[in-house]
């Protein structure tokens, strides 16, 4: 396309952004109309630009022509690229002037800081929830449609972005690039190492406005207000049971189909999640990474040592509506509810025999097998849980 003379000879009407090229501002100016003319031949999503639409094909094409001289990944945008490149710098220019957490890109700071202002200008037309920037309200309207145009050849799971793909494939490869500084901890994504440096700067710089309590995220804290608003828009479609977030209903789908797909190489224990994988591998290492602030004790999670920390603040937030109980965490005031409803929802495919609790199914499974991994290490005698092992220890004392 012929570029004029001058460095910048065209100007959008609208909103006065200036372009080199007649063709740019012909495609910014449908940003403005709304009209995306040029559709995907393979997927019929539209886009505003051809040059939008060439990128967006290189997820059909597996096409990735941008290459990090560091590491060697590739990336089918070069702005994908760029992004990466400071994970190896480390450098984050952007500044919130407000709570003062940096960021690598300034998009990432104009999108943090709505958490600030509350500001929520994009609005879902079908069920009219807002938010505060057009990538969260175009990943939500998914759950509407139910597209999930991005498959994992390993295990056919489909996912709705490319990039919940390619962090899912970290799963199958094993593969952890994001590195602690201080603790030499290893993570999947690099939110994950963000969030777990929050544990070694004891920095909480989101507050609950119903409850005055404090959060690393903002992620953390907008789970956390479904406590209070008891918002859980996502049903498992077995046992009715509904959950916050959708890879909450995900990890609970497995308690009913059994699956276990992720394997501890060194013991073959297997898990439902990653998480759990992630937790059980501290058991070999001895790792605990997570340190009380106020007691110097040390977990191997950092769940274990939220949970702990309310030892010292006597907090317990969730309430049994039947019996009034208080409990520090919602999971334990779950696990409560099932006295009072009945429920058991951990089967044992062997004989249908049913838990309210999986720790319970897992100790039961050991009556089939005959495992029996717990020693008196006074007689030598073995037990298949824990319980009866510290029940037969009171027999000499």
């Amino acid at each position: 396309m012929m570029e004029l003379a001058g460095e910048a000879p065209c100007k959008c009407e609208v909103c006065a952004e200036i372009f080199r090229l007649f063709g740019t501002v012909n495609g910014h100016m449908n940003t403005h109309t709304g009209e995306k003319s040029f559709k995907c031949e393979v997927c019929d999503a539209r886009f505003y630009s051809r040059g939008n639409l060439n990128m967006h094909k290189r997820i059909h094409s597996g096409e990735k022509p941008f290459k990090c001289e560091v590491c060697d990944k590739r990336f089918s945008h070069r702005g994908n690229m760029n992004t990466h490149l400071s994970i190896h710098s480390g450098e984050k220019p952007f500044k919130c002037e407000v709570c003062n957490e940096t960021f690598r890109l300034k998009a990432h700071l104009n999108t943090h800081l709505m958490v600030h202002t509350g500001e929520k200008i994009f609005k879902c037309e079908v069920c009219d929830k807002r938010f505060s920037h057009r990538g969260h309200l175009n990943m939500h309207l998914n759950i509407h449609t139910g597209e999930k145009p991005f498959k994992c050849e390993v295990c056919d799971k489909r996912f709705i972005h490319n990039g919940s793909l390619n962090a899912h494939m970290r799963t199958h490869t094993g593969e952890k690039p994001f590195k602690c500084e201080v603790c030499d901890q290893m993570f999947r994504l690099c939110r994950q190492l963000d969030r777990h440096m929050r544990v070694h700067t004891v920095e909480k710089s989101f507050k609950c406005k119903v409850c005055d309590k404090m959060f690393w995220s903002n992620g953390h804290l907008n789970i956390h207000m479904m406590n209070h608003t008891m918002e859980k828009p996502f049903k498992c479609e077995v046992c009715d049971k509904t959950f916050r977030l959708s890879r909450q209903m995900d990890r609970h789908m497995r308690t009913h189909t059994g699956e276990k797909p992720f394997k501890c190489d060194l013991c073959c224990q297997t898990f439902n999640s990653t998480g759990q994988l992630d937790r059980h591998m501290r058991v070999h290492t001895g790792e605990k990474p997570f340190k009380c602030g106020l007691c110097n004790k040390k977990f191997c999670s950092s769940g274990s040592l939220n949970e702990h920390m309310t030892i010292h603040t006597g907090e317990k937030l969730f309430k049994c509506e039947v019996c009034l109980q208080m409990f520090r965490h919602s999971a334990s005031l779950n696990m409560h509810m099932r006295i009072h409803t009945g429920e058991k929802p951990y089967k044992c495919s062997l004989c249908d025999k049913s838990f309210s609790r999986s720790a319970s199914r897992n100790d039961h499974m050991k009556v089939h097998t005959g495992e029996k991994p717990f020693k008196c290490e006074v007689c030598d005698k073995r037990f298949s849980c824990s319980g009866n092992r510290n029940k037969h220890m009171r027999i000499h004392t």
